[in-house]
């Protein structure tokens, strides 16, 4: 069996545009944000969507319904998937990313959330952010991929070549490239409407390409 999965990064949002770190905080998206969402729209237009999910937070659900509103299938909601919400950052929720990682780096000094992921994995720093939160709501890892392998079960339950939306969230995709992946360009930060590709087999799952803003030739 085969289930192809197309993740999308929600849209620009306004926390995106000040560097705020945007786990479960929800802002409203930019007008680039809703550019970036009905290009991605246009972007599949060659690919008959079955099924189309979204996280539940409001980004990429909105993100969702503009992709749909540009793209030809008969589809016009997605279907909320808690399993694949963003990270949450728990105490450093809304504060700037380059500060959060300053204080969560400690005495290594990082001075942006890229270098905190490019140093210590994207795992290690969601560990590192957990175990700094001094009000203890932040997920570690168990925490985070308990909850969003469950949303890959559910996947893989659709119908044997299924082609399916999935619009979610930066850290969540670039974990996913992180941990299904050996290439190194699958663990930056997606872009803002990009399109990343999964295949989906009964006991694994592929990273076939990684943050495109248009599909690849084939």
């Amino acid at each position: 069996m085969a289930i192809n999965v197309y993740f999308i990064r929600h849209g620009q949002t306004f926390f995106n545009k000040y560097h705020r770190m945007q786990g479960w905080s929800d802002t409203p998206l930019t007008a680039k944000g809703k550019a970036d969402a009905a290009r991605a729209g246009k972007a599949l237009a060659t690919i008959k969507l079955d099924y189309a999910f979204a996280s539940d937070l409001k980004r990429t659900m909105d993100t969702a319904r503009i992709l749909l509103a540009n793209h030809p299938t008969e589809i016009s909601e997605p279907t909320p998937l808690p399993a694949f919400r963003e990270e949450f950052f728990g105490y450093f929720e809304g504060l700037n990313s380059s500060e959060s990682a300053t204080f969560v780096s400690g005495n290594d000094g990082l001075t942006s959330f890229e270098d905190l992921i490019d140093t210590y994995g994207a795992d290690a720093a969601r560990d590192k952010i957990a175990a700094a939160d001094v009000s203890g709501d932040a997920e570690d890892s168990t925490t985070f991929w308990a909850r969003v392998m469950p949303g890959f079960d559910k996947l893989r339950a659709l119908p044997d070549g299924s082609n399916v939306l999935v619009v979610s969230h930066g850290m969540t995709i670039r974990s996913i490239g992180a941990r299904f992946s050996t290439e190194k360009a699958h663990t930056r930060q997606p872009d803002n409407g990009s399109i990343t590709k999964l295949t989906l087999n009964q006991d694994q799952i592929t990273v076939d390409f990684y943050s495109q803003l248009s599909l690849p030739e084939e």
